[in-house]
């Protein structure tokens, strides 16, 4: 083996047992947000010197997940094409994609900015730039009547929270979709119909 093929398996192994360490915090600070970076290696299946090798204080790996998830949301802005794609699509399949991460990443969700935390992906401003650009885009295209994407950015971001407590059985779930729609798209076709109505547009064809 190469010097060269050598240092990139090293990069890689560091990048696995990386990717195991956040799956792991995310899983174990779901449960208990208190549990230390012991029980993190444990669930990860590595050594408590891997993890502080990669991430040595708890704050680091906090920060860490936080990137992480930003990333993802990033990745699903790319997905829907939200800089080209017809608006109220890339609306559809962004906010799909968000509920989906929320429901994978319920700890990370959690965190809030601080001094020593980037926060949560709200409040990336990379994310909100993005959010506003989508939502001049559906102004534009006549899709909603609201003219200030930062407002309308704010009123979807606080109504997707709400709709992403609601209990899956609650019956406001059941009012913008058909009974035997997934609990994922009676959400989204929740907060699509309510944020349409609020911004003045109508609610996108199915």
């Amino acid at each position: 083996m190469t010097a060269n093929n050598a240092a990139r398996r090293v990069r890689a192994d560091a990048r696995l047992s990386i990717e195991r360490i956040l799956t792991a915090a995310q899983q174990v600070f779901s449960v208990d947000p208190s549990a230390s970076l012991t029980e993190v290696a444990n669930q990860a299946g590595v050594t408590r010197a891997t993890v502080h090798r990669h991430f040595p204080s708890r704050q680091t790996l906090l920060d860490a997940l936080v990137r992480d998830l930003n990333t993802r949301y990033l990745d699903a802005f790319e997905q829907a094409r939200v800089e080209s794609t017809p608006p109220l699509i890339a609306l559809y399949r962004l906010t799909e994609a968000a509920f989906e991460l929320k429901t994978s990443h319920p700890f990370t969700i959690t965190l809030t900015p601080t001094t020593r935390s980037p926060g949560s992906p709200a409040s990336d401003p990379r994310i909100q730039e993005k959010l506003d650009t989508l939502f001049a885009r559906l102004h534009a295209s006549g899709d909603i009547t609201a003219d200030d994407p930062t407002w309308c950015r704010k009123v979807y971001l606080a109504l997707f929270a709400e709709v992403y407590d609601l209990p899956a059985d609650a019956p406001t779930l059941r009012t913008a979709v058909t009974a035997d729609a997934s609990t994922l798209d009676a959400r989204v076709g929740l907060t699509l119909t309510t944020l349409l109505g609020a911004l003045g547009g109508s609610p996108p064809g199915r």
